[in-house]
Order: structure tokens, then C-alpha cells, then sequence
């Protein structure tokens, strides 16, 4: 974790004492300026924090399964909220109604499928009615999931705003969801606190990245329910594990698929969804999932836009654009310092688990233990250190993403939104720790991203 301080201090530090121009507004490495506040959700957090940290652990030992995936729902949903009103009401939605954010487009669509056809064509700069930038950096699938909030009656800042919260209050139900089917709920338990209270709260409620998260994080829990199908049935009695593995398979395959058209770097999301075939031990579900991703890439295709056509030309804009202009000596760690003001400083304490607890475990020698207290005999061993393999491969899966997208340099900053699906998954390594290190790495979490939105106003 001090190392994740170093990094972020190094980030701020550098720009502002070289006069390093690194081509973001204001507060390097965040899109971000510098303005003190007290706001309206500030006692909330602040509430919600100390009471995390002083009950959350327990709590989340002694609930049901059931109980407590409602009370992760409802707690996060208070805290991106109280995050959120830290700038009054106007902090749900203002962003939102941003010129470059889809929003606005989404208003002005009448015709989707017209809007389809000429997509690609106005991505470059050059065309003289080129989209705003962040539709023209994505694929349509952003647009159409704002479009149908339009046409819902939902399309005003507040209430598009309210409904991409509520989708990201759901992030961490399916990401504890997903450990828990793998077969490591202990390690889902002690994860709870930490997914929730992270400072990527401060970006989920007002970004369309928030709701790629939450699509991204569904869909890995689909598969998993798909590739846990047949071992489930000697377990709880259920019947036809092979429709349910399907059906899951599918619901899992039209969620990435939709990511794709999400987010050209949520192609990335296969690095993830590739570990949880890997840790079910089954590939049962890989074509089907696959057919109905592609399924859904095709039937955009189908109605005009054609992926593989737009990527190269979103390419070429995007270094058309200020990209070019922002040094790649700076963000090649910079992004990682982004990324730990958003995930939060205890991604330094995850890294550190992933690659101690990782050699370690699989020499079989594990120098983490973190149920030893309460897990007896050599069968009590053999649980946790399966367990740890579980939150270990799907943290390396997190890490493993955010390499390839730095490595792509296709991600010269505002990292800290889009590698917001990446975060829970990498956030899981340090589940490897003590309860003790935990408690305090919770401390630094929440305290981080109580000043961190109180003292910056983000751009997204």
C-alpha cells in the first residue's frame, strides 16, 4: 500500500514541480480540479464509513448469503449516493448532461437504426458533423442503453444519473456472487466491506463506465452459474443441469457480447471470463456463450455497424485527438497511478497478495492463511487453500487486464473511469491478508475516498 502512496504522490508531484505538461485539466494523473468542499452527502459517507469499519467485517461473517447480498446492495447504494451528494443533487446528474457524454445524443436520436448507418462515418474529426467525443470513442451500445432511457421517460440528467447508481450498487453483488459459486465464499465474505467502500464509487454514480461495470461484473456471474451447473446439482438437488448450464451460458454470452459494444476495451473481459472457466474446471459453456456473444456484435453489424470497421477509424481518431499530445513516458505509470486513486491505495496490498500469496500457494506452502484460525485439520487446509486459488486467479485475471489496456496505448489517462470494470476483480487480491490488515486497509479506503471527493472535482 505505501508503495500505491508513492506512485500517486510521484504522479502529482512530478507535473506540478516541472511544470510537465501532461495534457489533463488541472490535477494530474486524474481529470480533475482542485476545489475544497463540504457538501450534502459529506455526514452520510462519513457515517457509513465508521460504521463499515467498525461493524462491517462482523457482519458480513454472521449474515445469510441471502441477507447479506441485500444489505451490499442497499450500503453501496448509500455510499455512491452519499459520494455523489457530497456536491448536492446537481452530483448525480450534471456530468451526465456534459456535451461529450451520451446523453445529449441520445436525446437528439430518432431513428436508431438510421443513426446506425452512419455511425463509423462520423466518427472522424474530419467529418463536419463528427459525434461528441465520447460517442465517438465507443461503440454504439452506450448510446442505445441512454437512447432506451429517453424513450422510457428517463433522460434527464437526474434520472439517467439515479438509474446508472442503481446499476452500480449492484457491482459488488455479483462480483461476491461469482467468488461465492467458484467456491470461495469465505474469501466473498471478507471481500464485502472492501468491494463496496472503494473510491470508485466517486466515478460509477456519474459515469457511463459505471454501468459498464455492472454488465461486466453480471456477466462473469452468469458464467460462473453456467460453468458451476452440473457440480451444483449433486449439491442442492438441481434438476436438468444441462438447461440451466445453457441458459446461463447464454445470459452470460449476451452480456459480453454487450459489453463489447460497450466499450472497445472491454474485449479485454475475455482475459476474465477465460479464469472462471479455468477455476469451474469447465469449458462446457464456451461455445454457447460465444455464438450468443458474437450473436449480439452480429446484429449490430447486421444494422449497420460493423465493429471491426469502426475500431480502425476510432483508432485514427483518437490519435487525431489529444492523445498524441500526452507523453507516453508519464502515462505508462501515470494511468496506474489514476487507477490507484480510483480503485483506491489497497490495489499496492492486492498486487502484493497476488504475487506472494501466488507463489506461495501453489508451492503449497501458503504463507497466507487466513481461515487457519477457525478451520481445522487437513481438510479445513485443503478449503482455504482452494479458496485463496479462487480470489488469487481472478485478481491475476484484473491485473492481468490492466496491463493489456496500458500496454495497448490506447489509454493515455481518465483511467480512472475507464478501467472501472477492471477494479473489483484486482480489489479481491487483498482478501489474502489478516482480518486485522483488512480492517486497515478499509480504514485507508474509505478515508481515501471521503478527501478524495471532497477535495477534487472529477470530470466524470
Amino acid at each position: 500500500m505505501l508503495g500505491a502512496f508513492a506512485l500517486i504522490a510521484a504522479a502529482i508531484a512530478i507535473p506540478a514541480l516541472t511544470g510537465w505538461n501532461v495534457h489533463v485539466r488541472s490535477f494530474p494523473p486524474l481529470h480533475a480540479e482542485w476545489t475544497p468542499r463540504v457538501g450534502l452527502g459529506l455526514p452520510a459517507a462519513v457515517l457509513l464509513g465508521a460504521l463499515v469499519i467498525w461493524r462491517g467485517q462482523r457482519v458480513a461473517k454472521q449474515l445469510t448469503w441471502r441477507r447479506l447480498q441485500i444489505v451490499v446492495f442497499v450500503v453501496a447504494l448509500g455510499w455512491l449516493l452519499s459520494l455523489a451528494l457530497v456536491d448536492g443533487w446537481n452530483g448525480i446528474g450534471t456530468i451526465l448532461n456534459h456535451r461529450y457524454e451520451y446523453l445529449g445524443t441520445a436525446r437528439e436520436v430518432t431513428d436508431f437504426g438510421a443513426t446506425l448507418n452512419e455511425y463509423v462515418a462520423r466518427i472522424p474529426f474530419q467529418h463536419e458533423n463528427n459525434w461528441p467525443v465520447h460517442i465517438a470513442g465507443h461503440p454504439p451500445g452506450a448510446l442505445l442503453f441512454f437512447y432506451v432511457l429517453v424513450r422510457l421517460g428517463l433522460g434527464s440528467g437526474l434520472a439517467a444519473g439515479l438509474v446508472v447508481t442503481v446499476l452500480g450498487a449492484t457491482i459488488p453483488v455479483a462480483v461476491l456472487g461469482t467468488v461465492r459459486l467458484l467456491g470461495a465464499e469465505d474469501f466473498a465474505r471478507k471481500a464485502a466491506p472492501l468491494l463496496v467502500f472503494s473510491p470508485a464509487a466517486i466515478w460509477i454514480a456519474v459515469s457511463g463506465d459505471g454501468m459498464f461495470s455492472a454488465f461486466a461484473a453480471w456477466g462473469a456471474y452468469a458464467l460462473a452459474r453456467s460453468a458451476t451447473a452440473r457440480s451444483r446439482q449433486t449439491k442442492v438437488g438441481i434438476r436438468r443441469p444441462w438447461v440451466r448450464m445453457v441458459v446461463w451460458a447464454a445470459v452470460a454470452g449476451l452480456l459480453f457480447g454487450y459489453c463489447v459494444m460497450l466499450s472497445y476495451g472491454l474485449l479485454l473481459l475475455g482475459v476474465l471470463a477465460v479464469t472462471v472457466l479455468v477455476v469451474a474446471r469447465s469449458w462446457w459453456p464456451l461455445p454457447v456463450a460465444a455464438v450468443f456473444g458474437l450473436g449480439v456484435v452480429g446484429v449490430f453489424a447486421a444494422n449497420g455497424f460493423a465493429w471491426w470497421e469502426a475500431f480502425p477509424v476510432v483508432h485514427q481518431r483518437y490519435w487525431d485527438g489529444i492523445a498524441s499530445r500526452r507523453p507516453p513516458e508519464y502515462w505508462m505509470w501515470g494511468n496506474l497511478a489514476a487507477f490507484a486513486m480510483s480503485a483506491g491505495p489497497a490495489i499496492g496490498a492486492s498486487l502484493m497478495g497476488v504475487v506472494s500469496g501466488g507463489i506461495a500457494t501453489f508451492r503449497k506452502r501458503p504463507r497466507f492463511a487466513p481461515l487457519s484460525a477457525t478451520l481445522q485439520g487437513e481438510a479445513g487446509r485443503k478449503s482455504a487453500g482452494t479458496s485463496m486459488r479462487v480470489v488469487l486467479l481472478l485478481a491475476a485475471a484484473g491485473w492481468m487486464m490492466i496491463a493489456l489496456a496500458d500496454v495497448s496505448n490506447m489509454s493515455r489517462a481518465e483511467v480512472e473511469r475507464i478501467w472501472l470494470p477492471f477494479a473489483p476483480w484486482v480489489l479481491l487480491g487483498a482478501t489474502v491478508f489478516s482480518e486485522r490488515t483488512l480492517r486497515w486497509l478499509l480504514v485507508v479506503q474509505v478515508v481515501f475516498a471521503i478527501l478524495l471527493q471532497s477535495l477534487l472535482q472529477t470530470g466524470w
